[in-house]
């Protein structure tokens, strides 16, 4: 019995996120390169061979479902959900593929139950498919926005309001602290690359942030000091 593949080219990757199949070996290639431990790179990629157009066979790489999702860290929002939905069709489709090359039973009892159990399955792994791309998803522009407002207003608050001395001289910097430890806690490459799932934690976050006690400081002095300007 042939054994079905388990893994998608480099070539078809490359068709799926609509760029140029030498810039996806060289995507791959660079993540190689920062694996740095190569003895588990081939649970993620495969060096392989196809033959293209031209019947001239050429490099690429076979990638296995753990290697499509870490290909797909490199991409954000639209593009990287997009990306998931086809490889992670794909993939179903090959289990699919790899359950009904499987010789069925004869006996009626026995195959009823391994329909069953099939059906069971594929509805399991939709259901974690549907999962992943929920938790993947990034925050729409309203969300995005919400939180900005939201942030601009603590901001303001922590400053003593627009028209305070401590906003003219530290509001660069404090807005900067915000959204600063805003991504050091949900560990994102920016502010606003926040997942959907945790929009709510985000609006909770920033109505609870404060700045550390330096700046608290910092930002009294500024504002008593144009204060007791005003008072001379």
């Amino acid at each position: 019995m042939n054994r079905l593949p388990r893994n998608i080219s480099s070539v078809e990757v490359a068709e799926m996120v609509e760029r140029r199949h030498d810039q996806v070996m060289r995507d791959i290639r660079n993540i190689i390169d920062q694996l740095g431990d190569h003895t588990f790179v081939e649970s993620y990629f495969i060096e392989s061979s196809y033959t293209n157009t031209q019947n001239k066979e050429l490099p690429c790489f076979l990638l296995t479902k753990k290697g499509c999702e870490l290909y797909g860290t490199r991409m954000t929002g639209e593009k990287g959900t997009q990306f998931a939905v086809k490889y992670i069709e794909r993939f179903n489709e090959m289990e699919v593929q790899i359950t009904e090359q499987n010789n069925l039973p004869q006996d009626p009892v026995e195959l009823a139950l391994q329909t069953s159990l099939k059906n069971y399955q594929e509805i399991r792994s939709i259901r974690n498919d549907i999962d992943f791309l929920k938790d993947s998803m990034r925050i729409d522009g309203k969300q995005e926005l919400a939180l900005k407002e939201q942030g601009k207003a603590k901001v303001f608050e922590v400053l003593g309001g627009y028209d305070s001395a401590a906003y003219n001289k530290m509001g660069k910097k404090v807005f900067a602290k915000l959204w600063g430890d805003f991504k050091r806690h949900f560990l994102l490459p920016r502010s606003m690359e926040l997942a959907k799932k945790d929009f709510d934690e985000g609006v909770r976050f920033i109505a609870m942030w404060r700045p550390d006690t330096t700046m608290m400081m910092e930002i009294d002095t500024c504002n008593r000091q144009a204060q007791l300007k005003l008072v001379k």
